[in-house]
């Protein structure tokens, strides 16, 4: 019995600004073949697709959805998709890739605690196709931000930041739908969010304790009491938290070792990194990666971020 033959990822990796990290495919060459690549891809950034015209099928790993003139898709890094138009069409699209943590960062600090976990639905997990009857704010916005990105006039940065902020704000209402959590504020939010934000930034690094006290000008045993009352948890626990779940992205999405994550991430005892992982996510790494990784039977051909579209395939 012939093996089956392993599924071909590209990873395409788009260079965005970094004092603007946004970036706008639009054009009539971006048109969608009607004949099916065969290959999936995934980016190193959100992925918002407006399509513009005709229809056709968007595959998520192993489940195709129809589109049709006037969806939007918003498809985080780390969910393997293509895009195949219907027989005979070559439907029009415009895309924009952003970092959207990077470009909403002066409005997304630690000191809206929900916002910053809500938003983080959108970075990672989301795959979503929006009818613009279903969704027409979503529409609206998206237009409105390929718009000022087309025409760059002056102050366009600034607006293109208002609308995204407004997207995302969206994306996250409609990620917590039937959510009942509404929690309030926790106190002293804003007194600890230069230490959540150095965190944020800084998770890799080996810094003590008592640094994150002085970003909030509070004393060691002070910023520890107040630490946990907000967060329910510890300084040190929040930090290593957040090294495993950078480290759980990196063993679903990449082919690197073990090893080399766990020091990627901050951990310089492989031991230690395990213990964290298995106590944070339930299971050993390699368990968490053979269950999670959207690598298994595939591989991965990395590419930069393709600026043009692929050249339409003749019957």
């Amino acid at each position: 019995m012939p093996r089956r033959k392993k599924t071909i990822i590209e990873f395409r990796d788009y260079d965005l600004p970094a004092h603007f990290p946004v970036l706008l495919l639009t054009g009539e060459h971006w048109r969608i073949s009607d004949v099916p690549s065969g290959r999936l891809h995934i980016h190193n950034c959100l992925e918002i697709g407006l399509c513009e015209t005709d229809s056709g099928i968007m595959k998520f790993e192993d489940i195709s959805f129809p589109f049709e003139a006037g969806d939007v898709t918003a498809i985080s890094c780390d969910i393997p998709h293509t895009t195949c138009s219907t027989p005979g069409t070559a439907s029009k699209w415009s895309y924009l890739f952003v970092d959207m943590g990077e470009l909403l960062h002066p409005f997304f600090t630690g000191t809206d605690l929900r916002n910053v976990d809500l938003f983080s639905i959108s970075e990672h997990h989301l795959s979503r196709i929006m009818g613009k009857k279903e969704y027409p704010v979503i529409h609206s916005l998206v237009t409105e931000i390929i718009e000022e990105m087309k025409r760059k006039e002056s102050g366009y940065e600034l607006i293109v930041r208002g609308l995204f902020l407004a997207l995302a704000s969206n994306l996250m209402r409609i990620a917590a739908a039937g959510s009942k959590k509404e929690d309030q504020q926790p106190e002293n939010a804003l007194v600890i969010a230069p230490a959540l934000d150095f965190i944020r930034y800084h998770y890799m690094e080996d810094f003590p304790m008592e640094n994150l006290a002085g970003l909030c000008g509070l004393s060691p045993t002070h910023f520890r009491r107040l630490f946990s009352s907000v967060m329910g948890t510890r300084p040190l626990e929040h930090l290593n938290a957040t090294r495993i779940r950078k480290a759980a992205d990196l063993l679903r999405m990449t082919e690197e070792s073990v090893l080399s994550i766990s020091e990627r991430v901050g951990f310089h005892s492989i031991s230690s990194f395990n213990r964290h992982f298995l106590s944070i996510m339930g299971q050993t790494p390699r368990d968490w990666r053979r269950q999670m990784s959207i690598l298994k039977d595939q591989s991965v051909f990395k590419y930069n971020g393709w600026m043009y579209a692929e050249i339409l395939k003749k019957k």
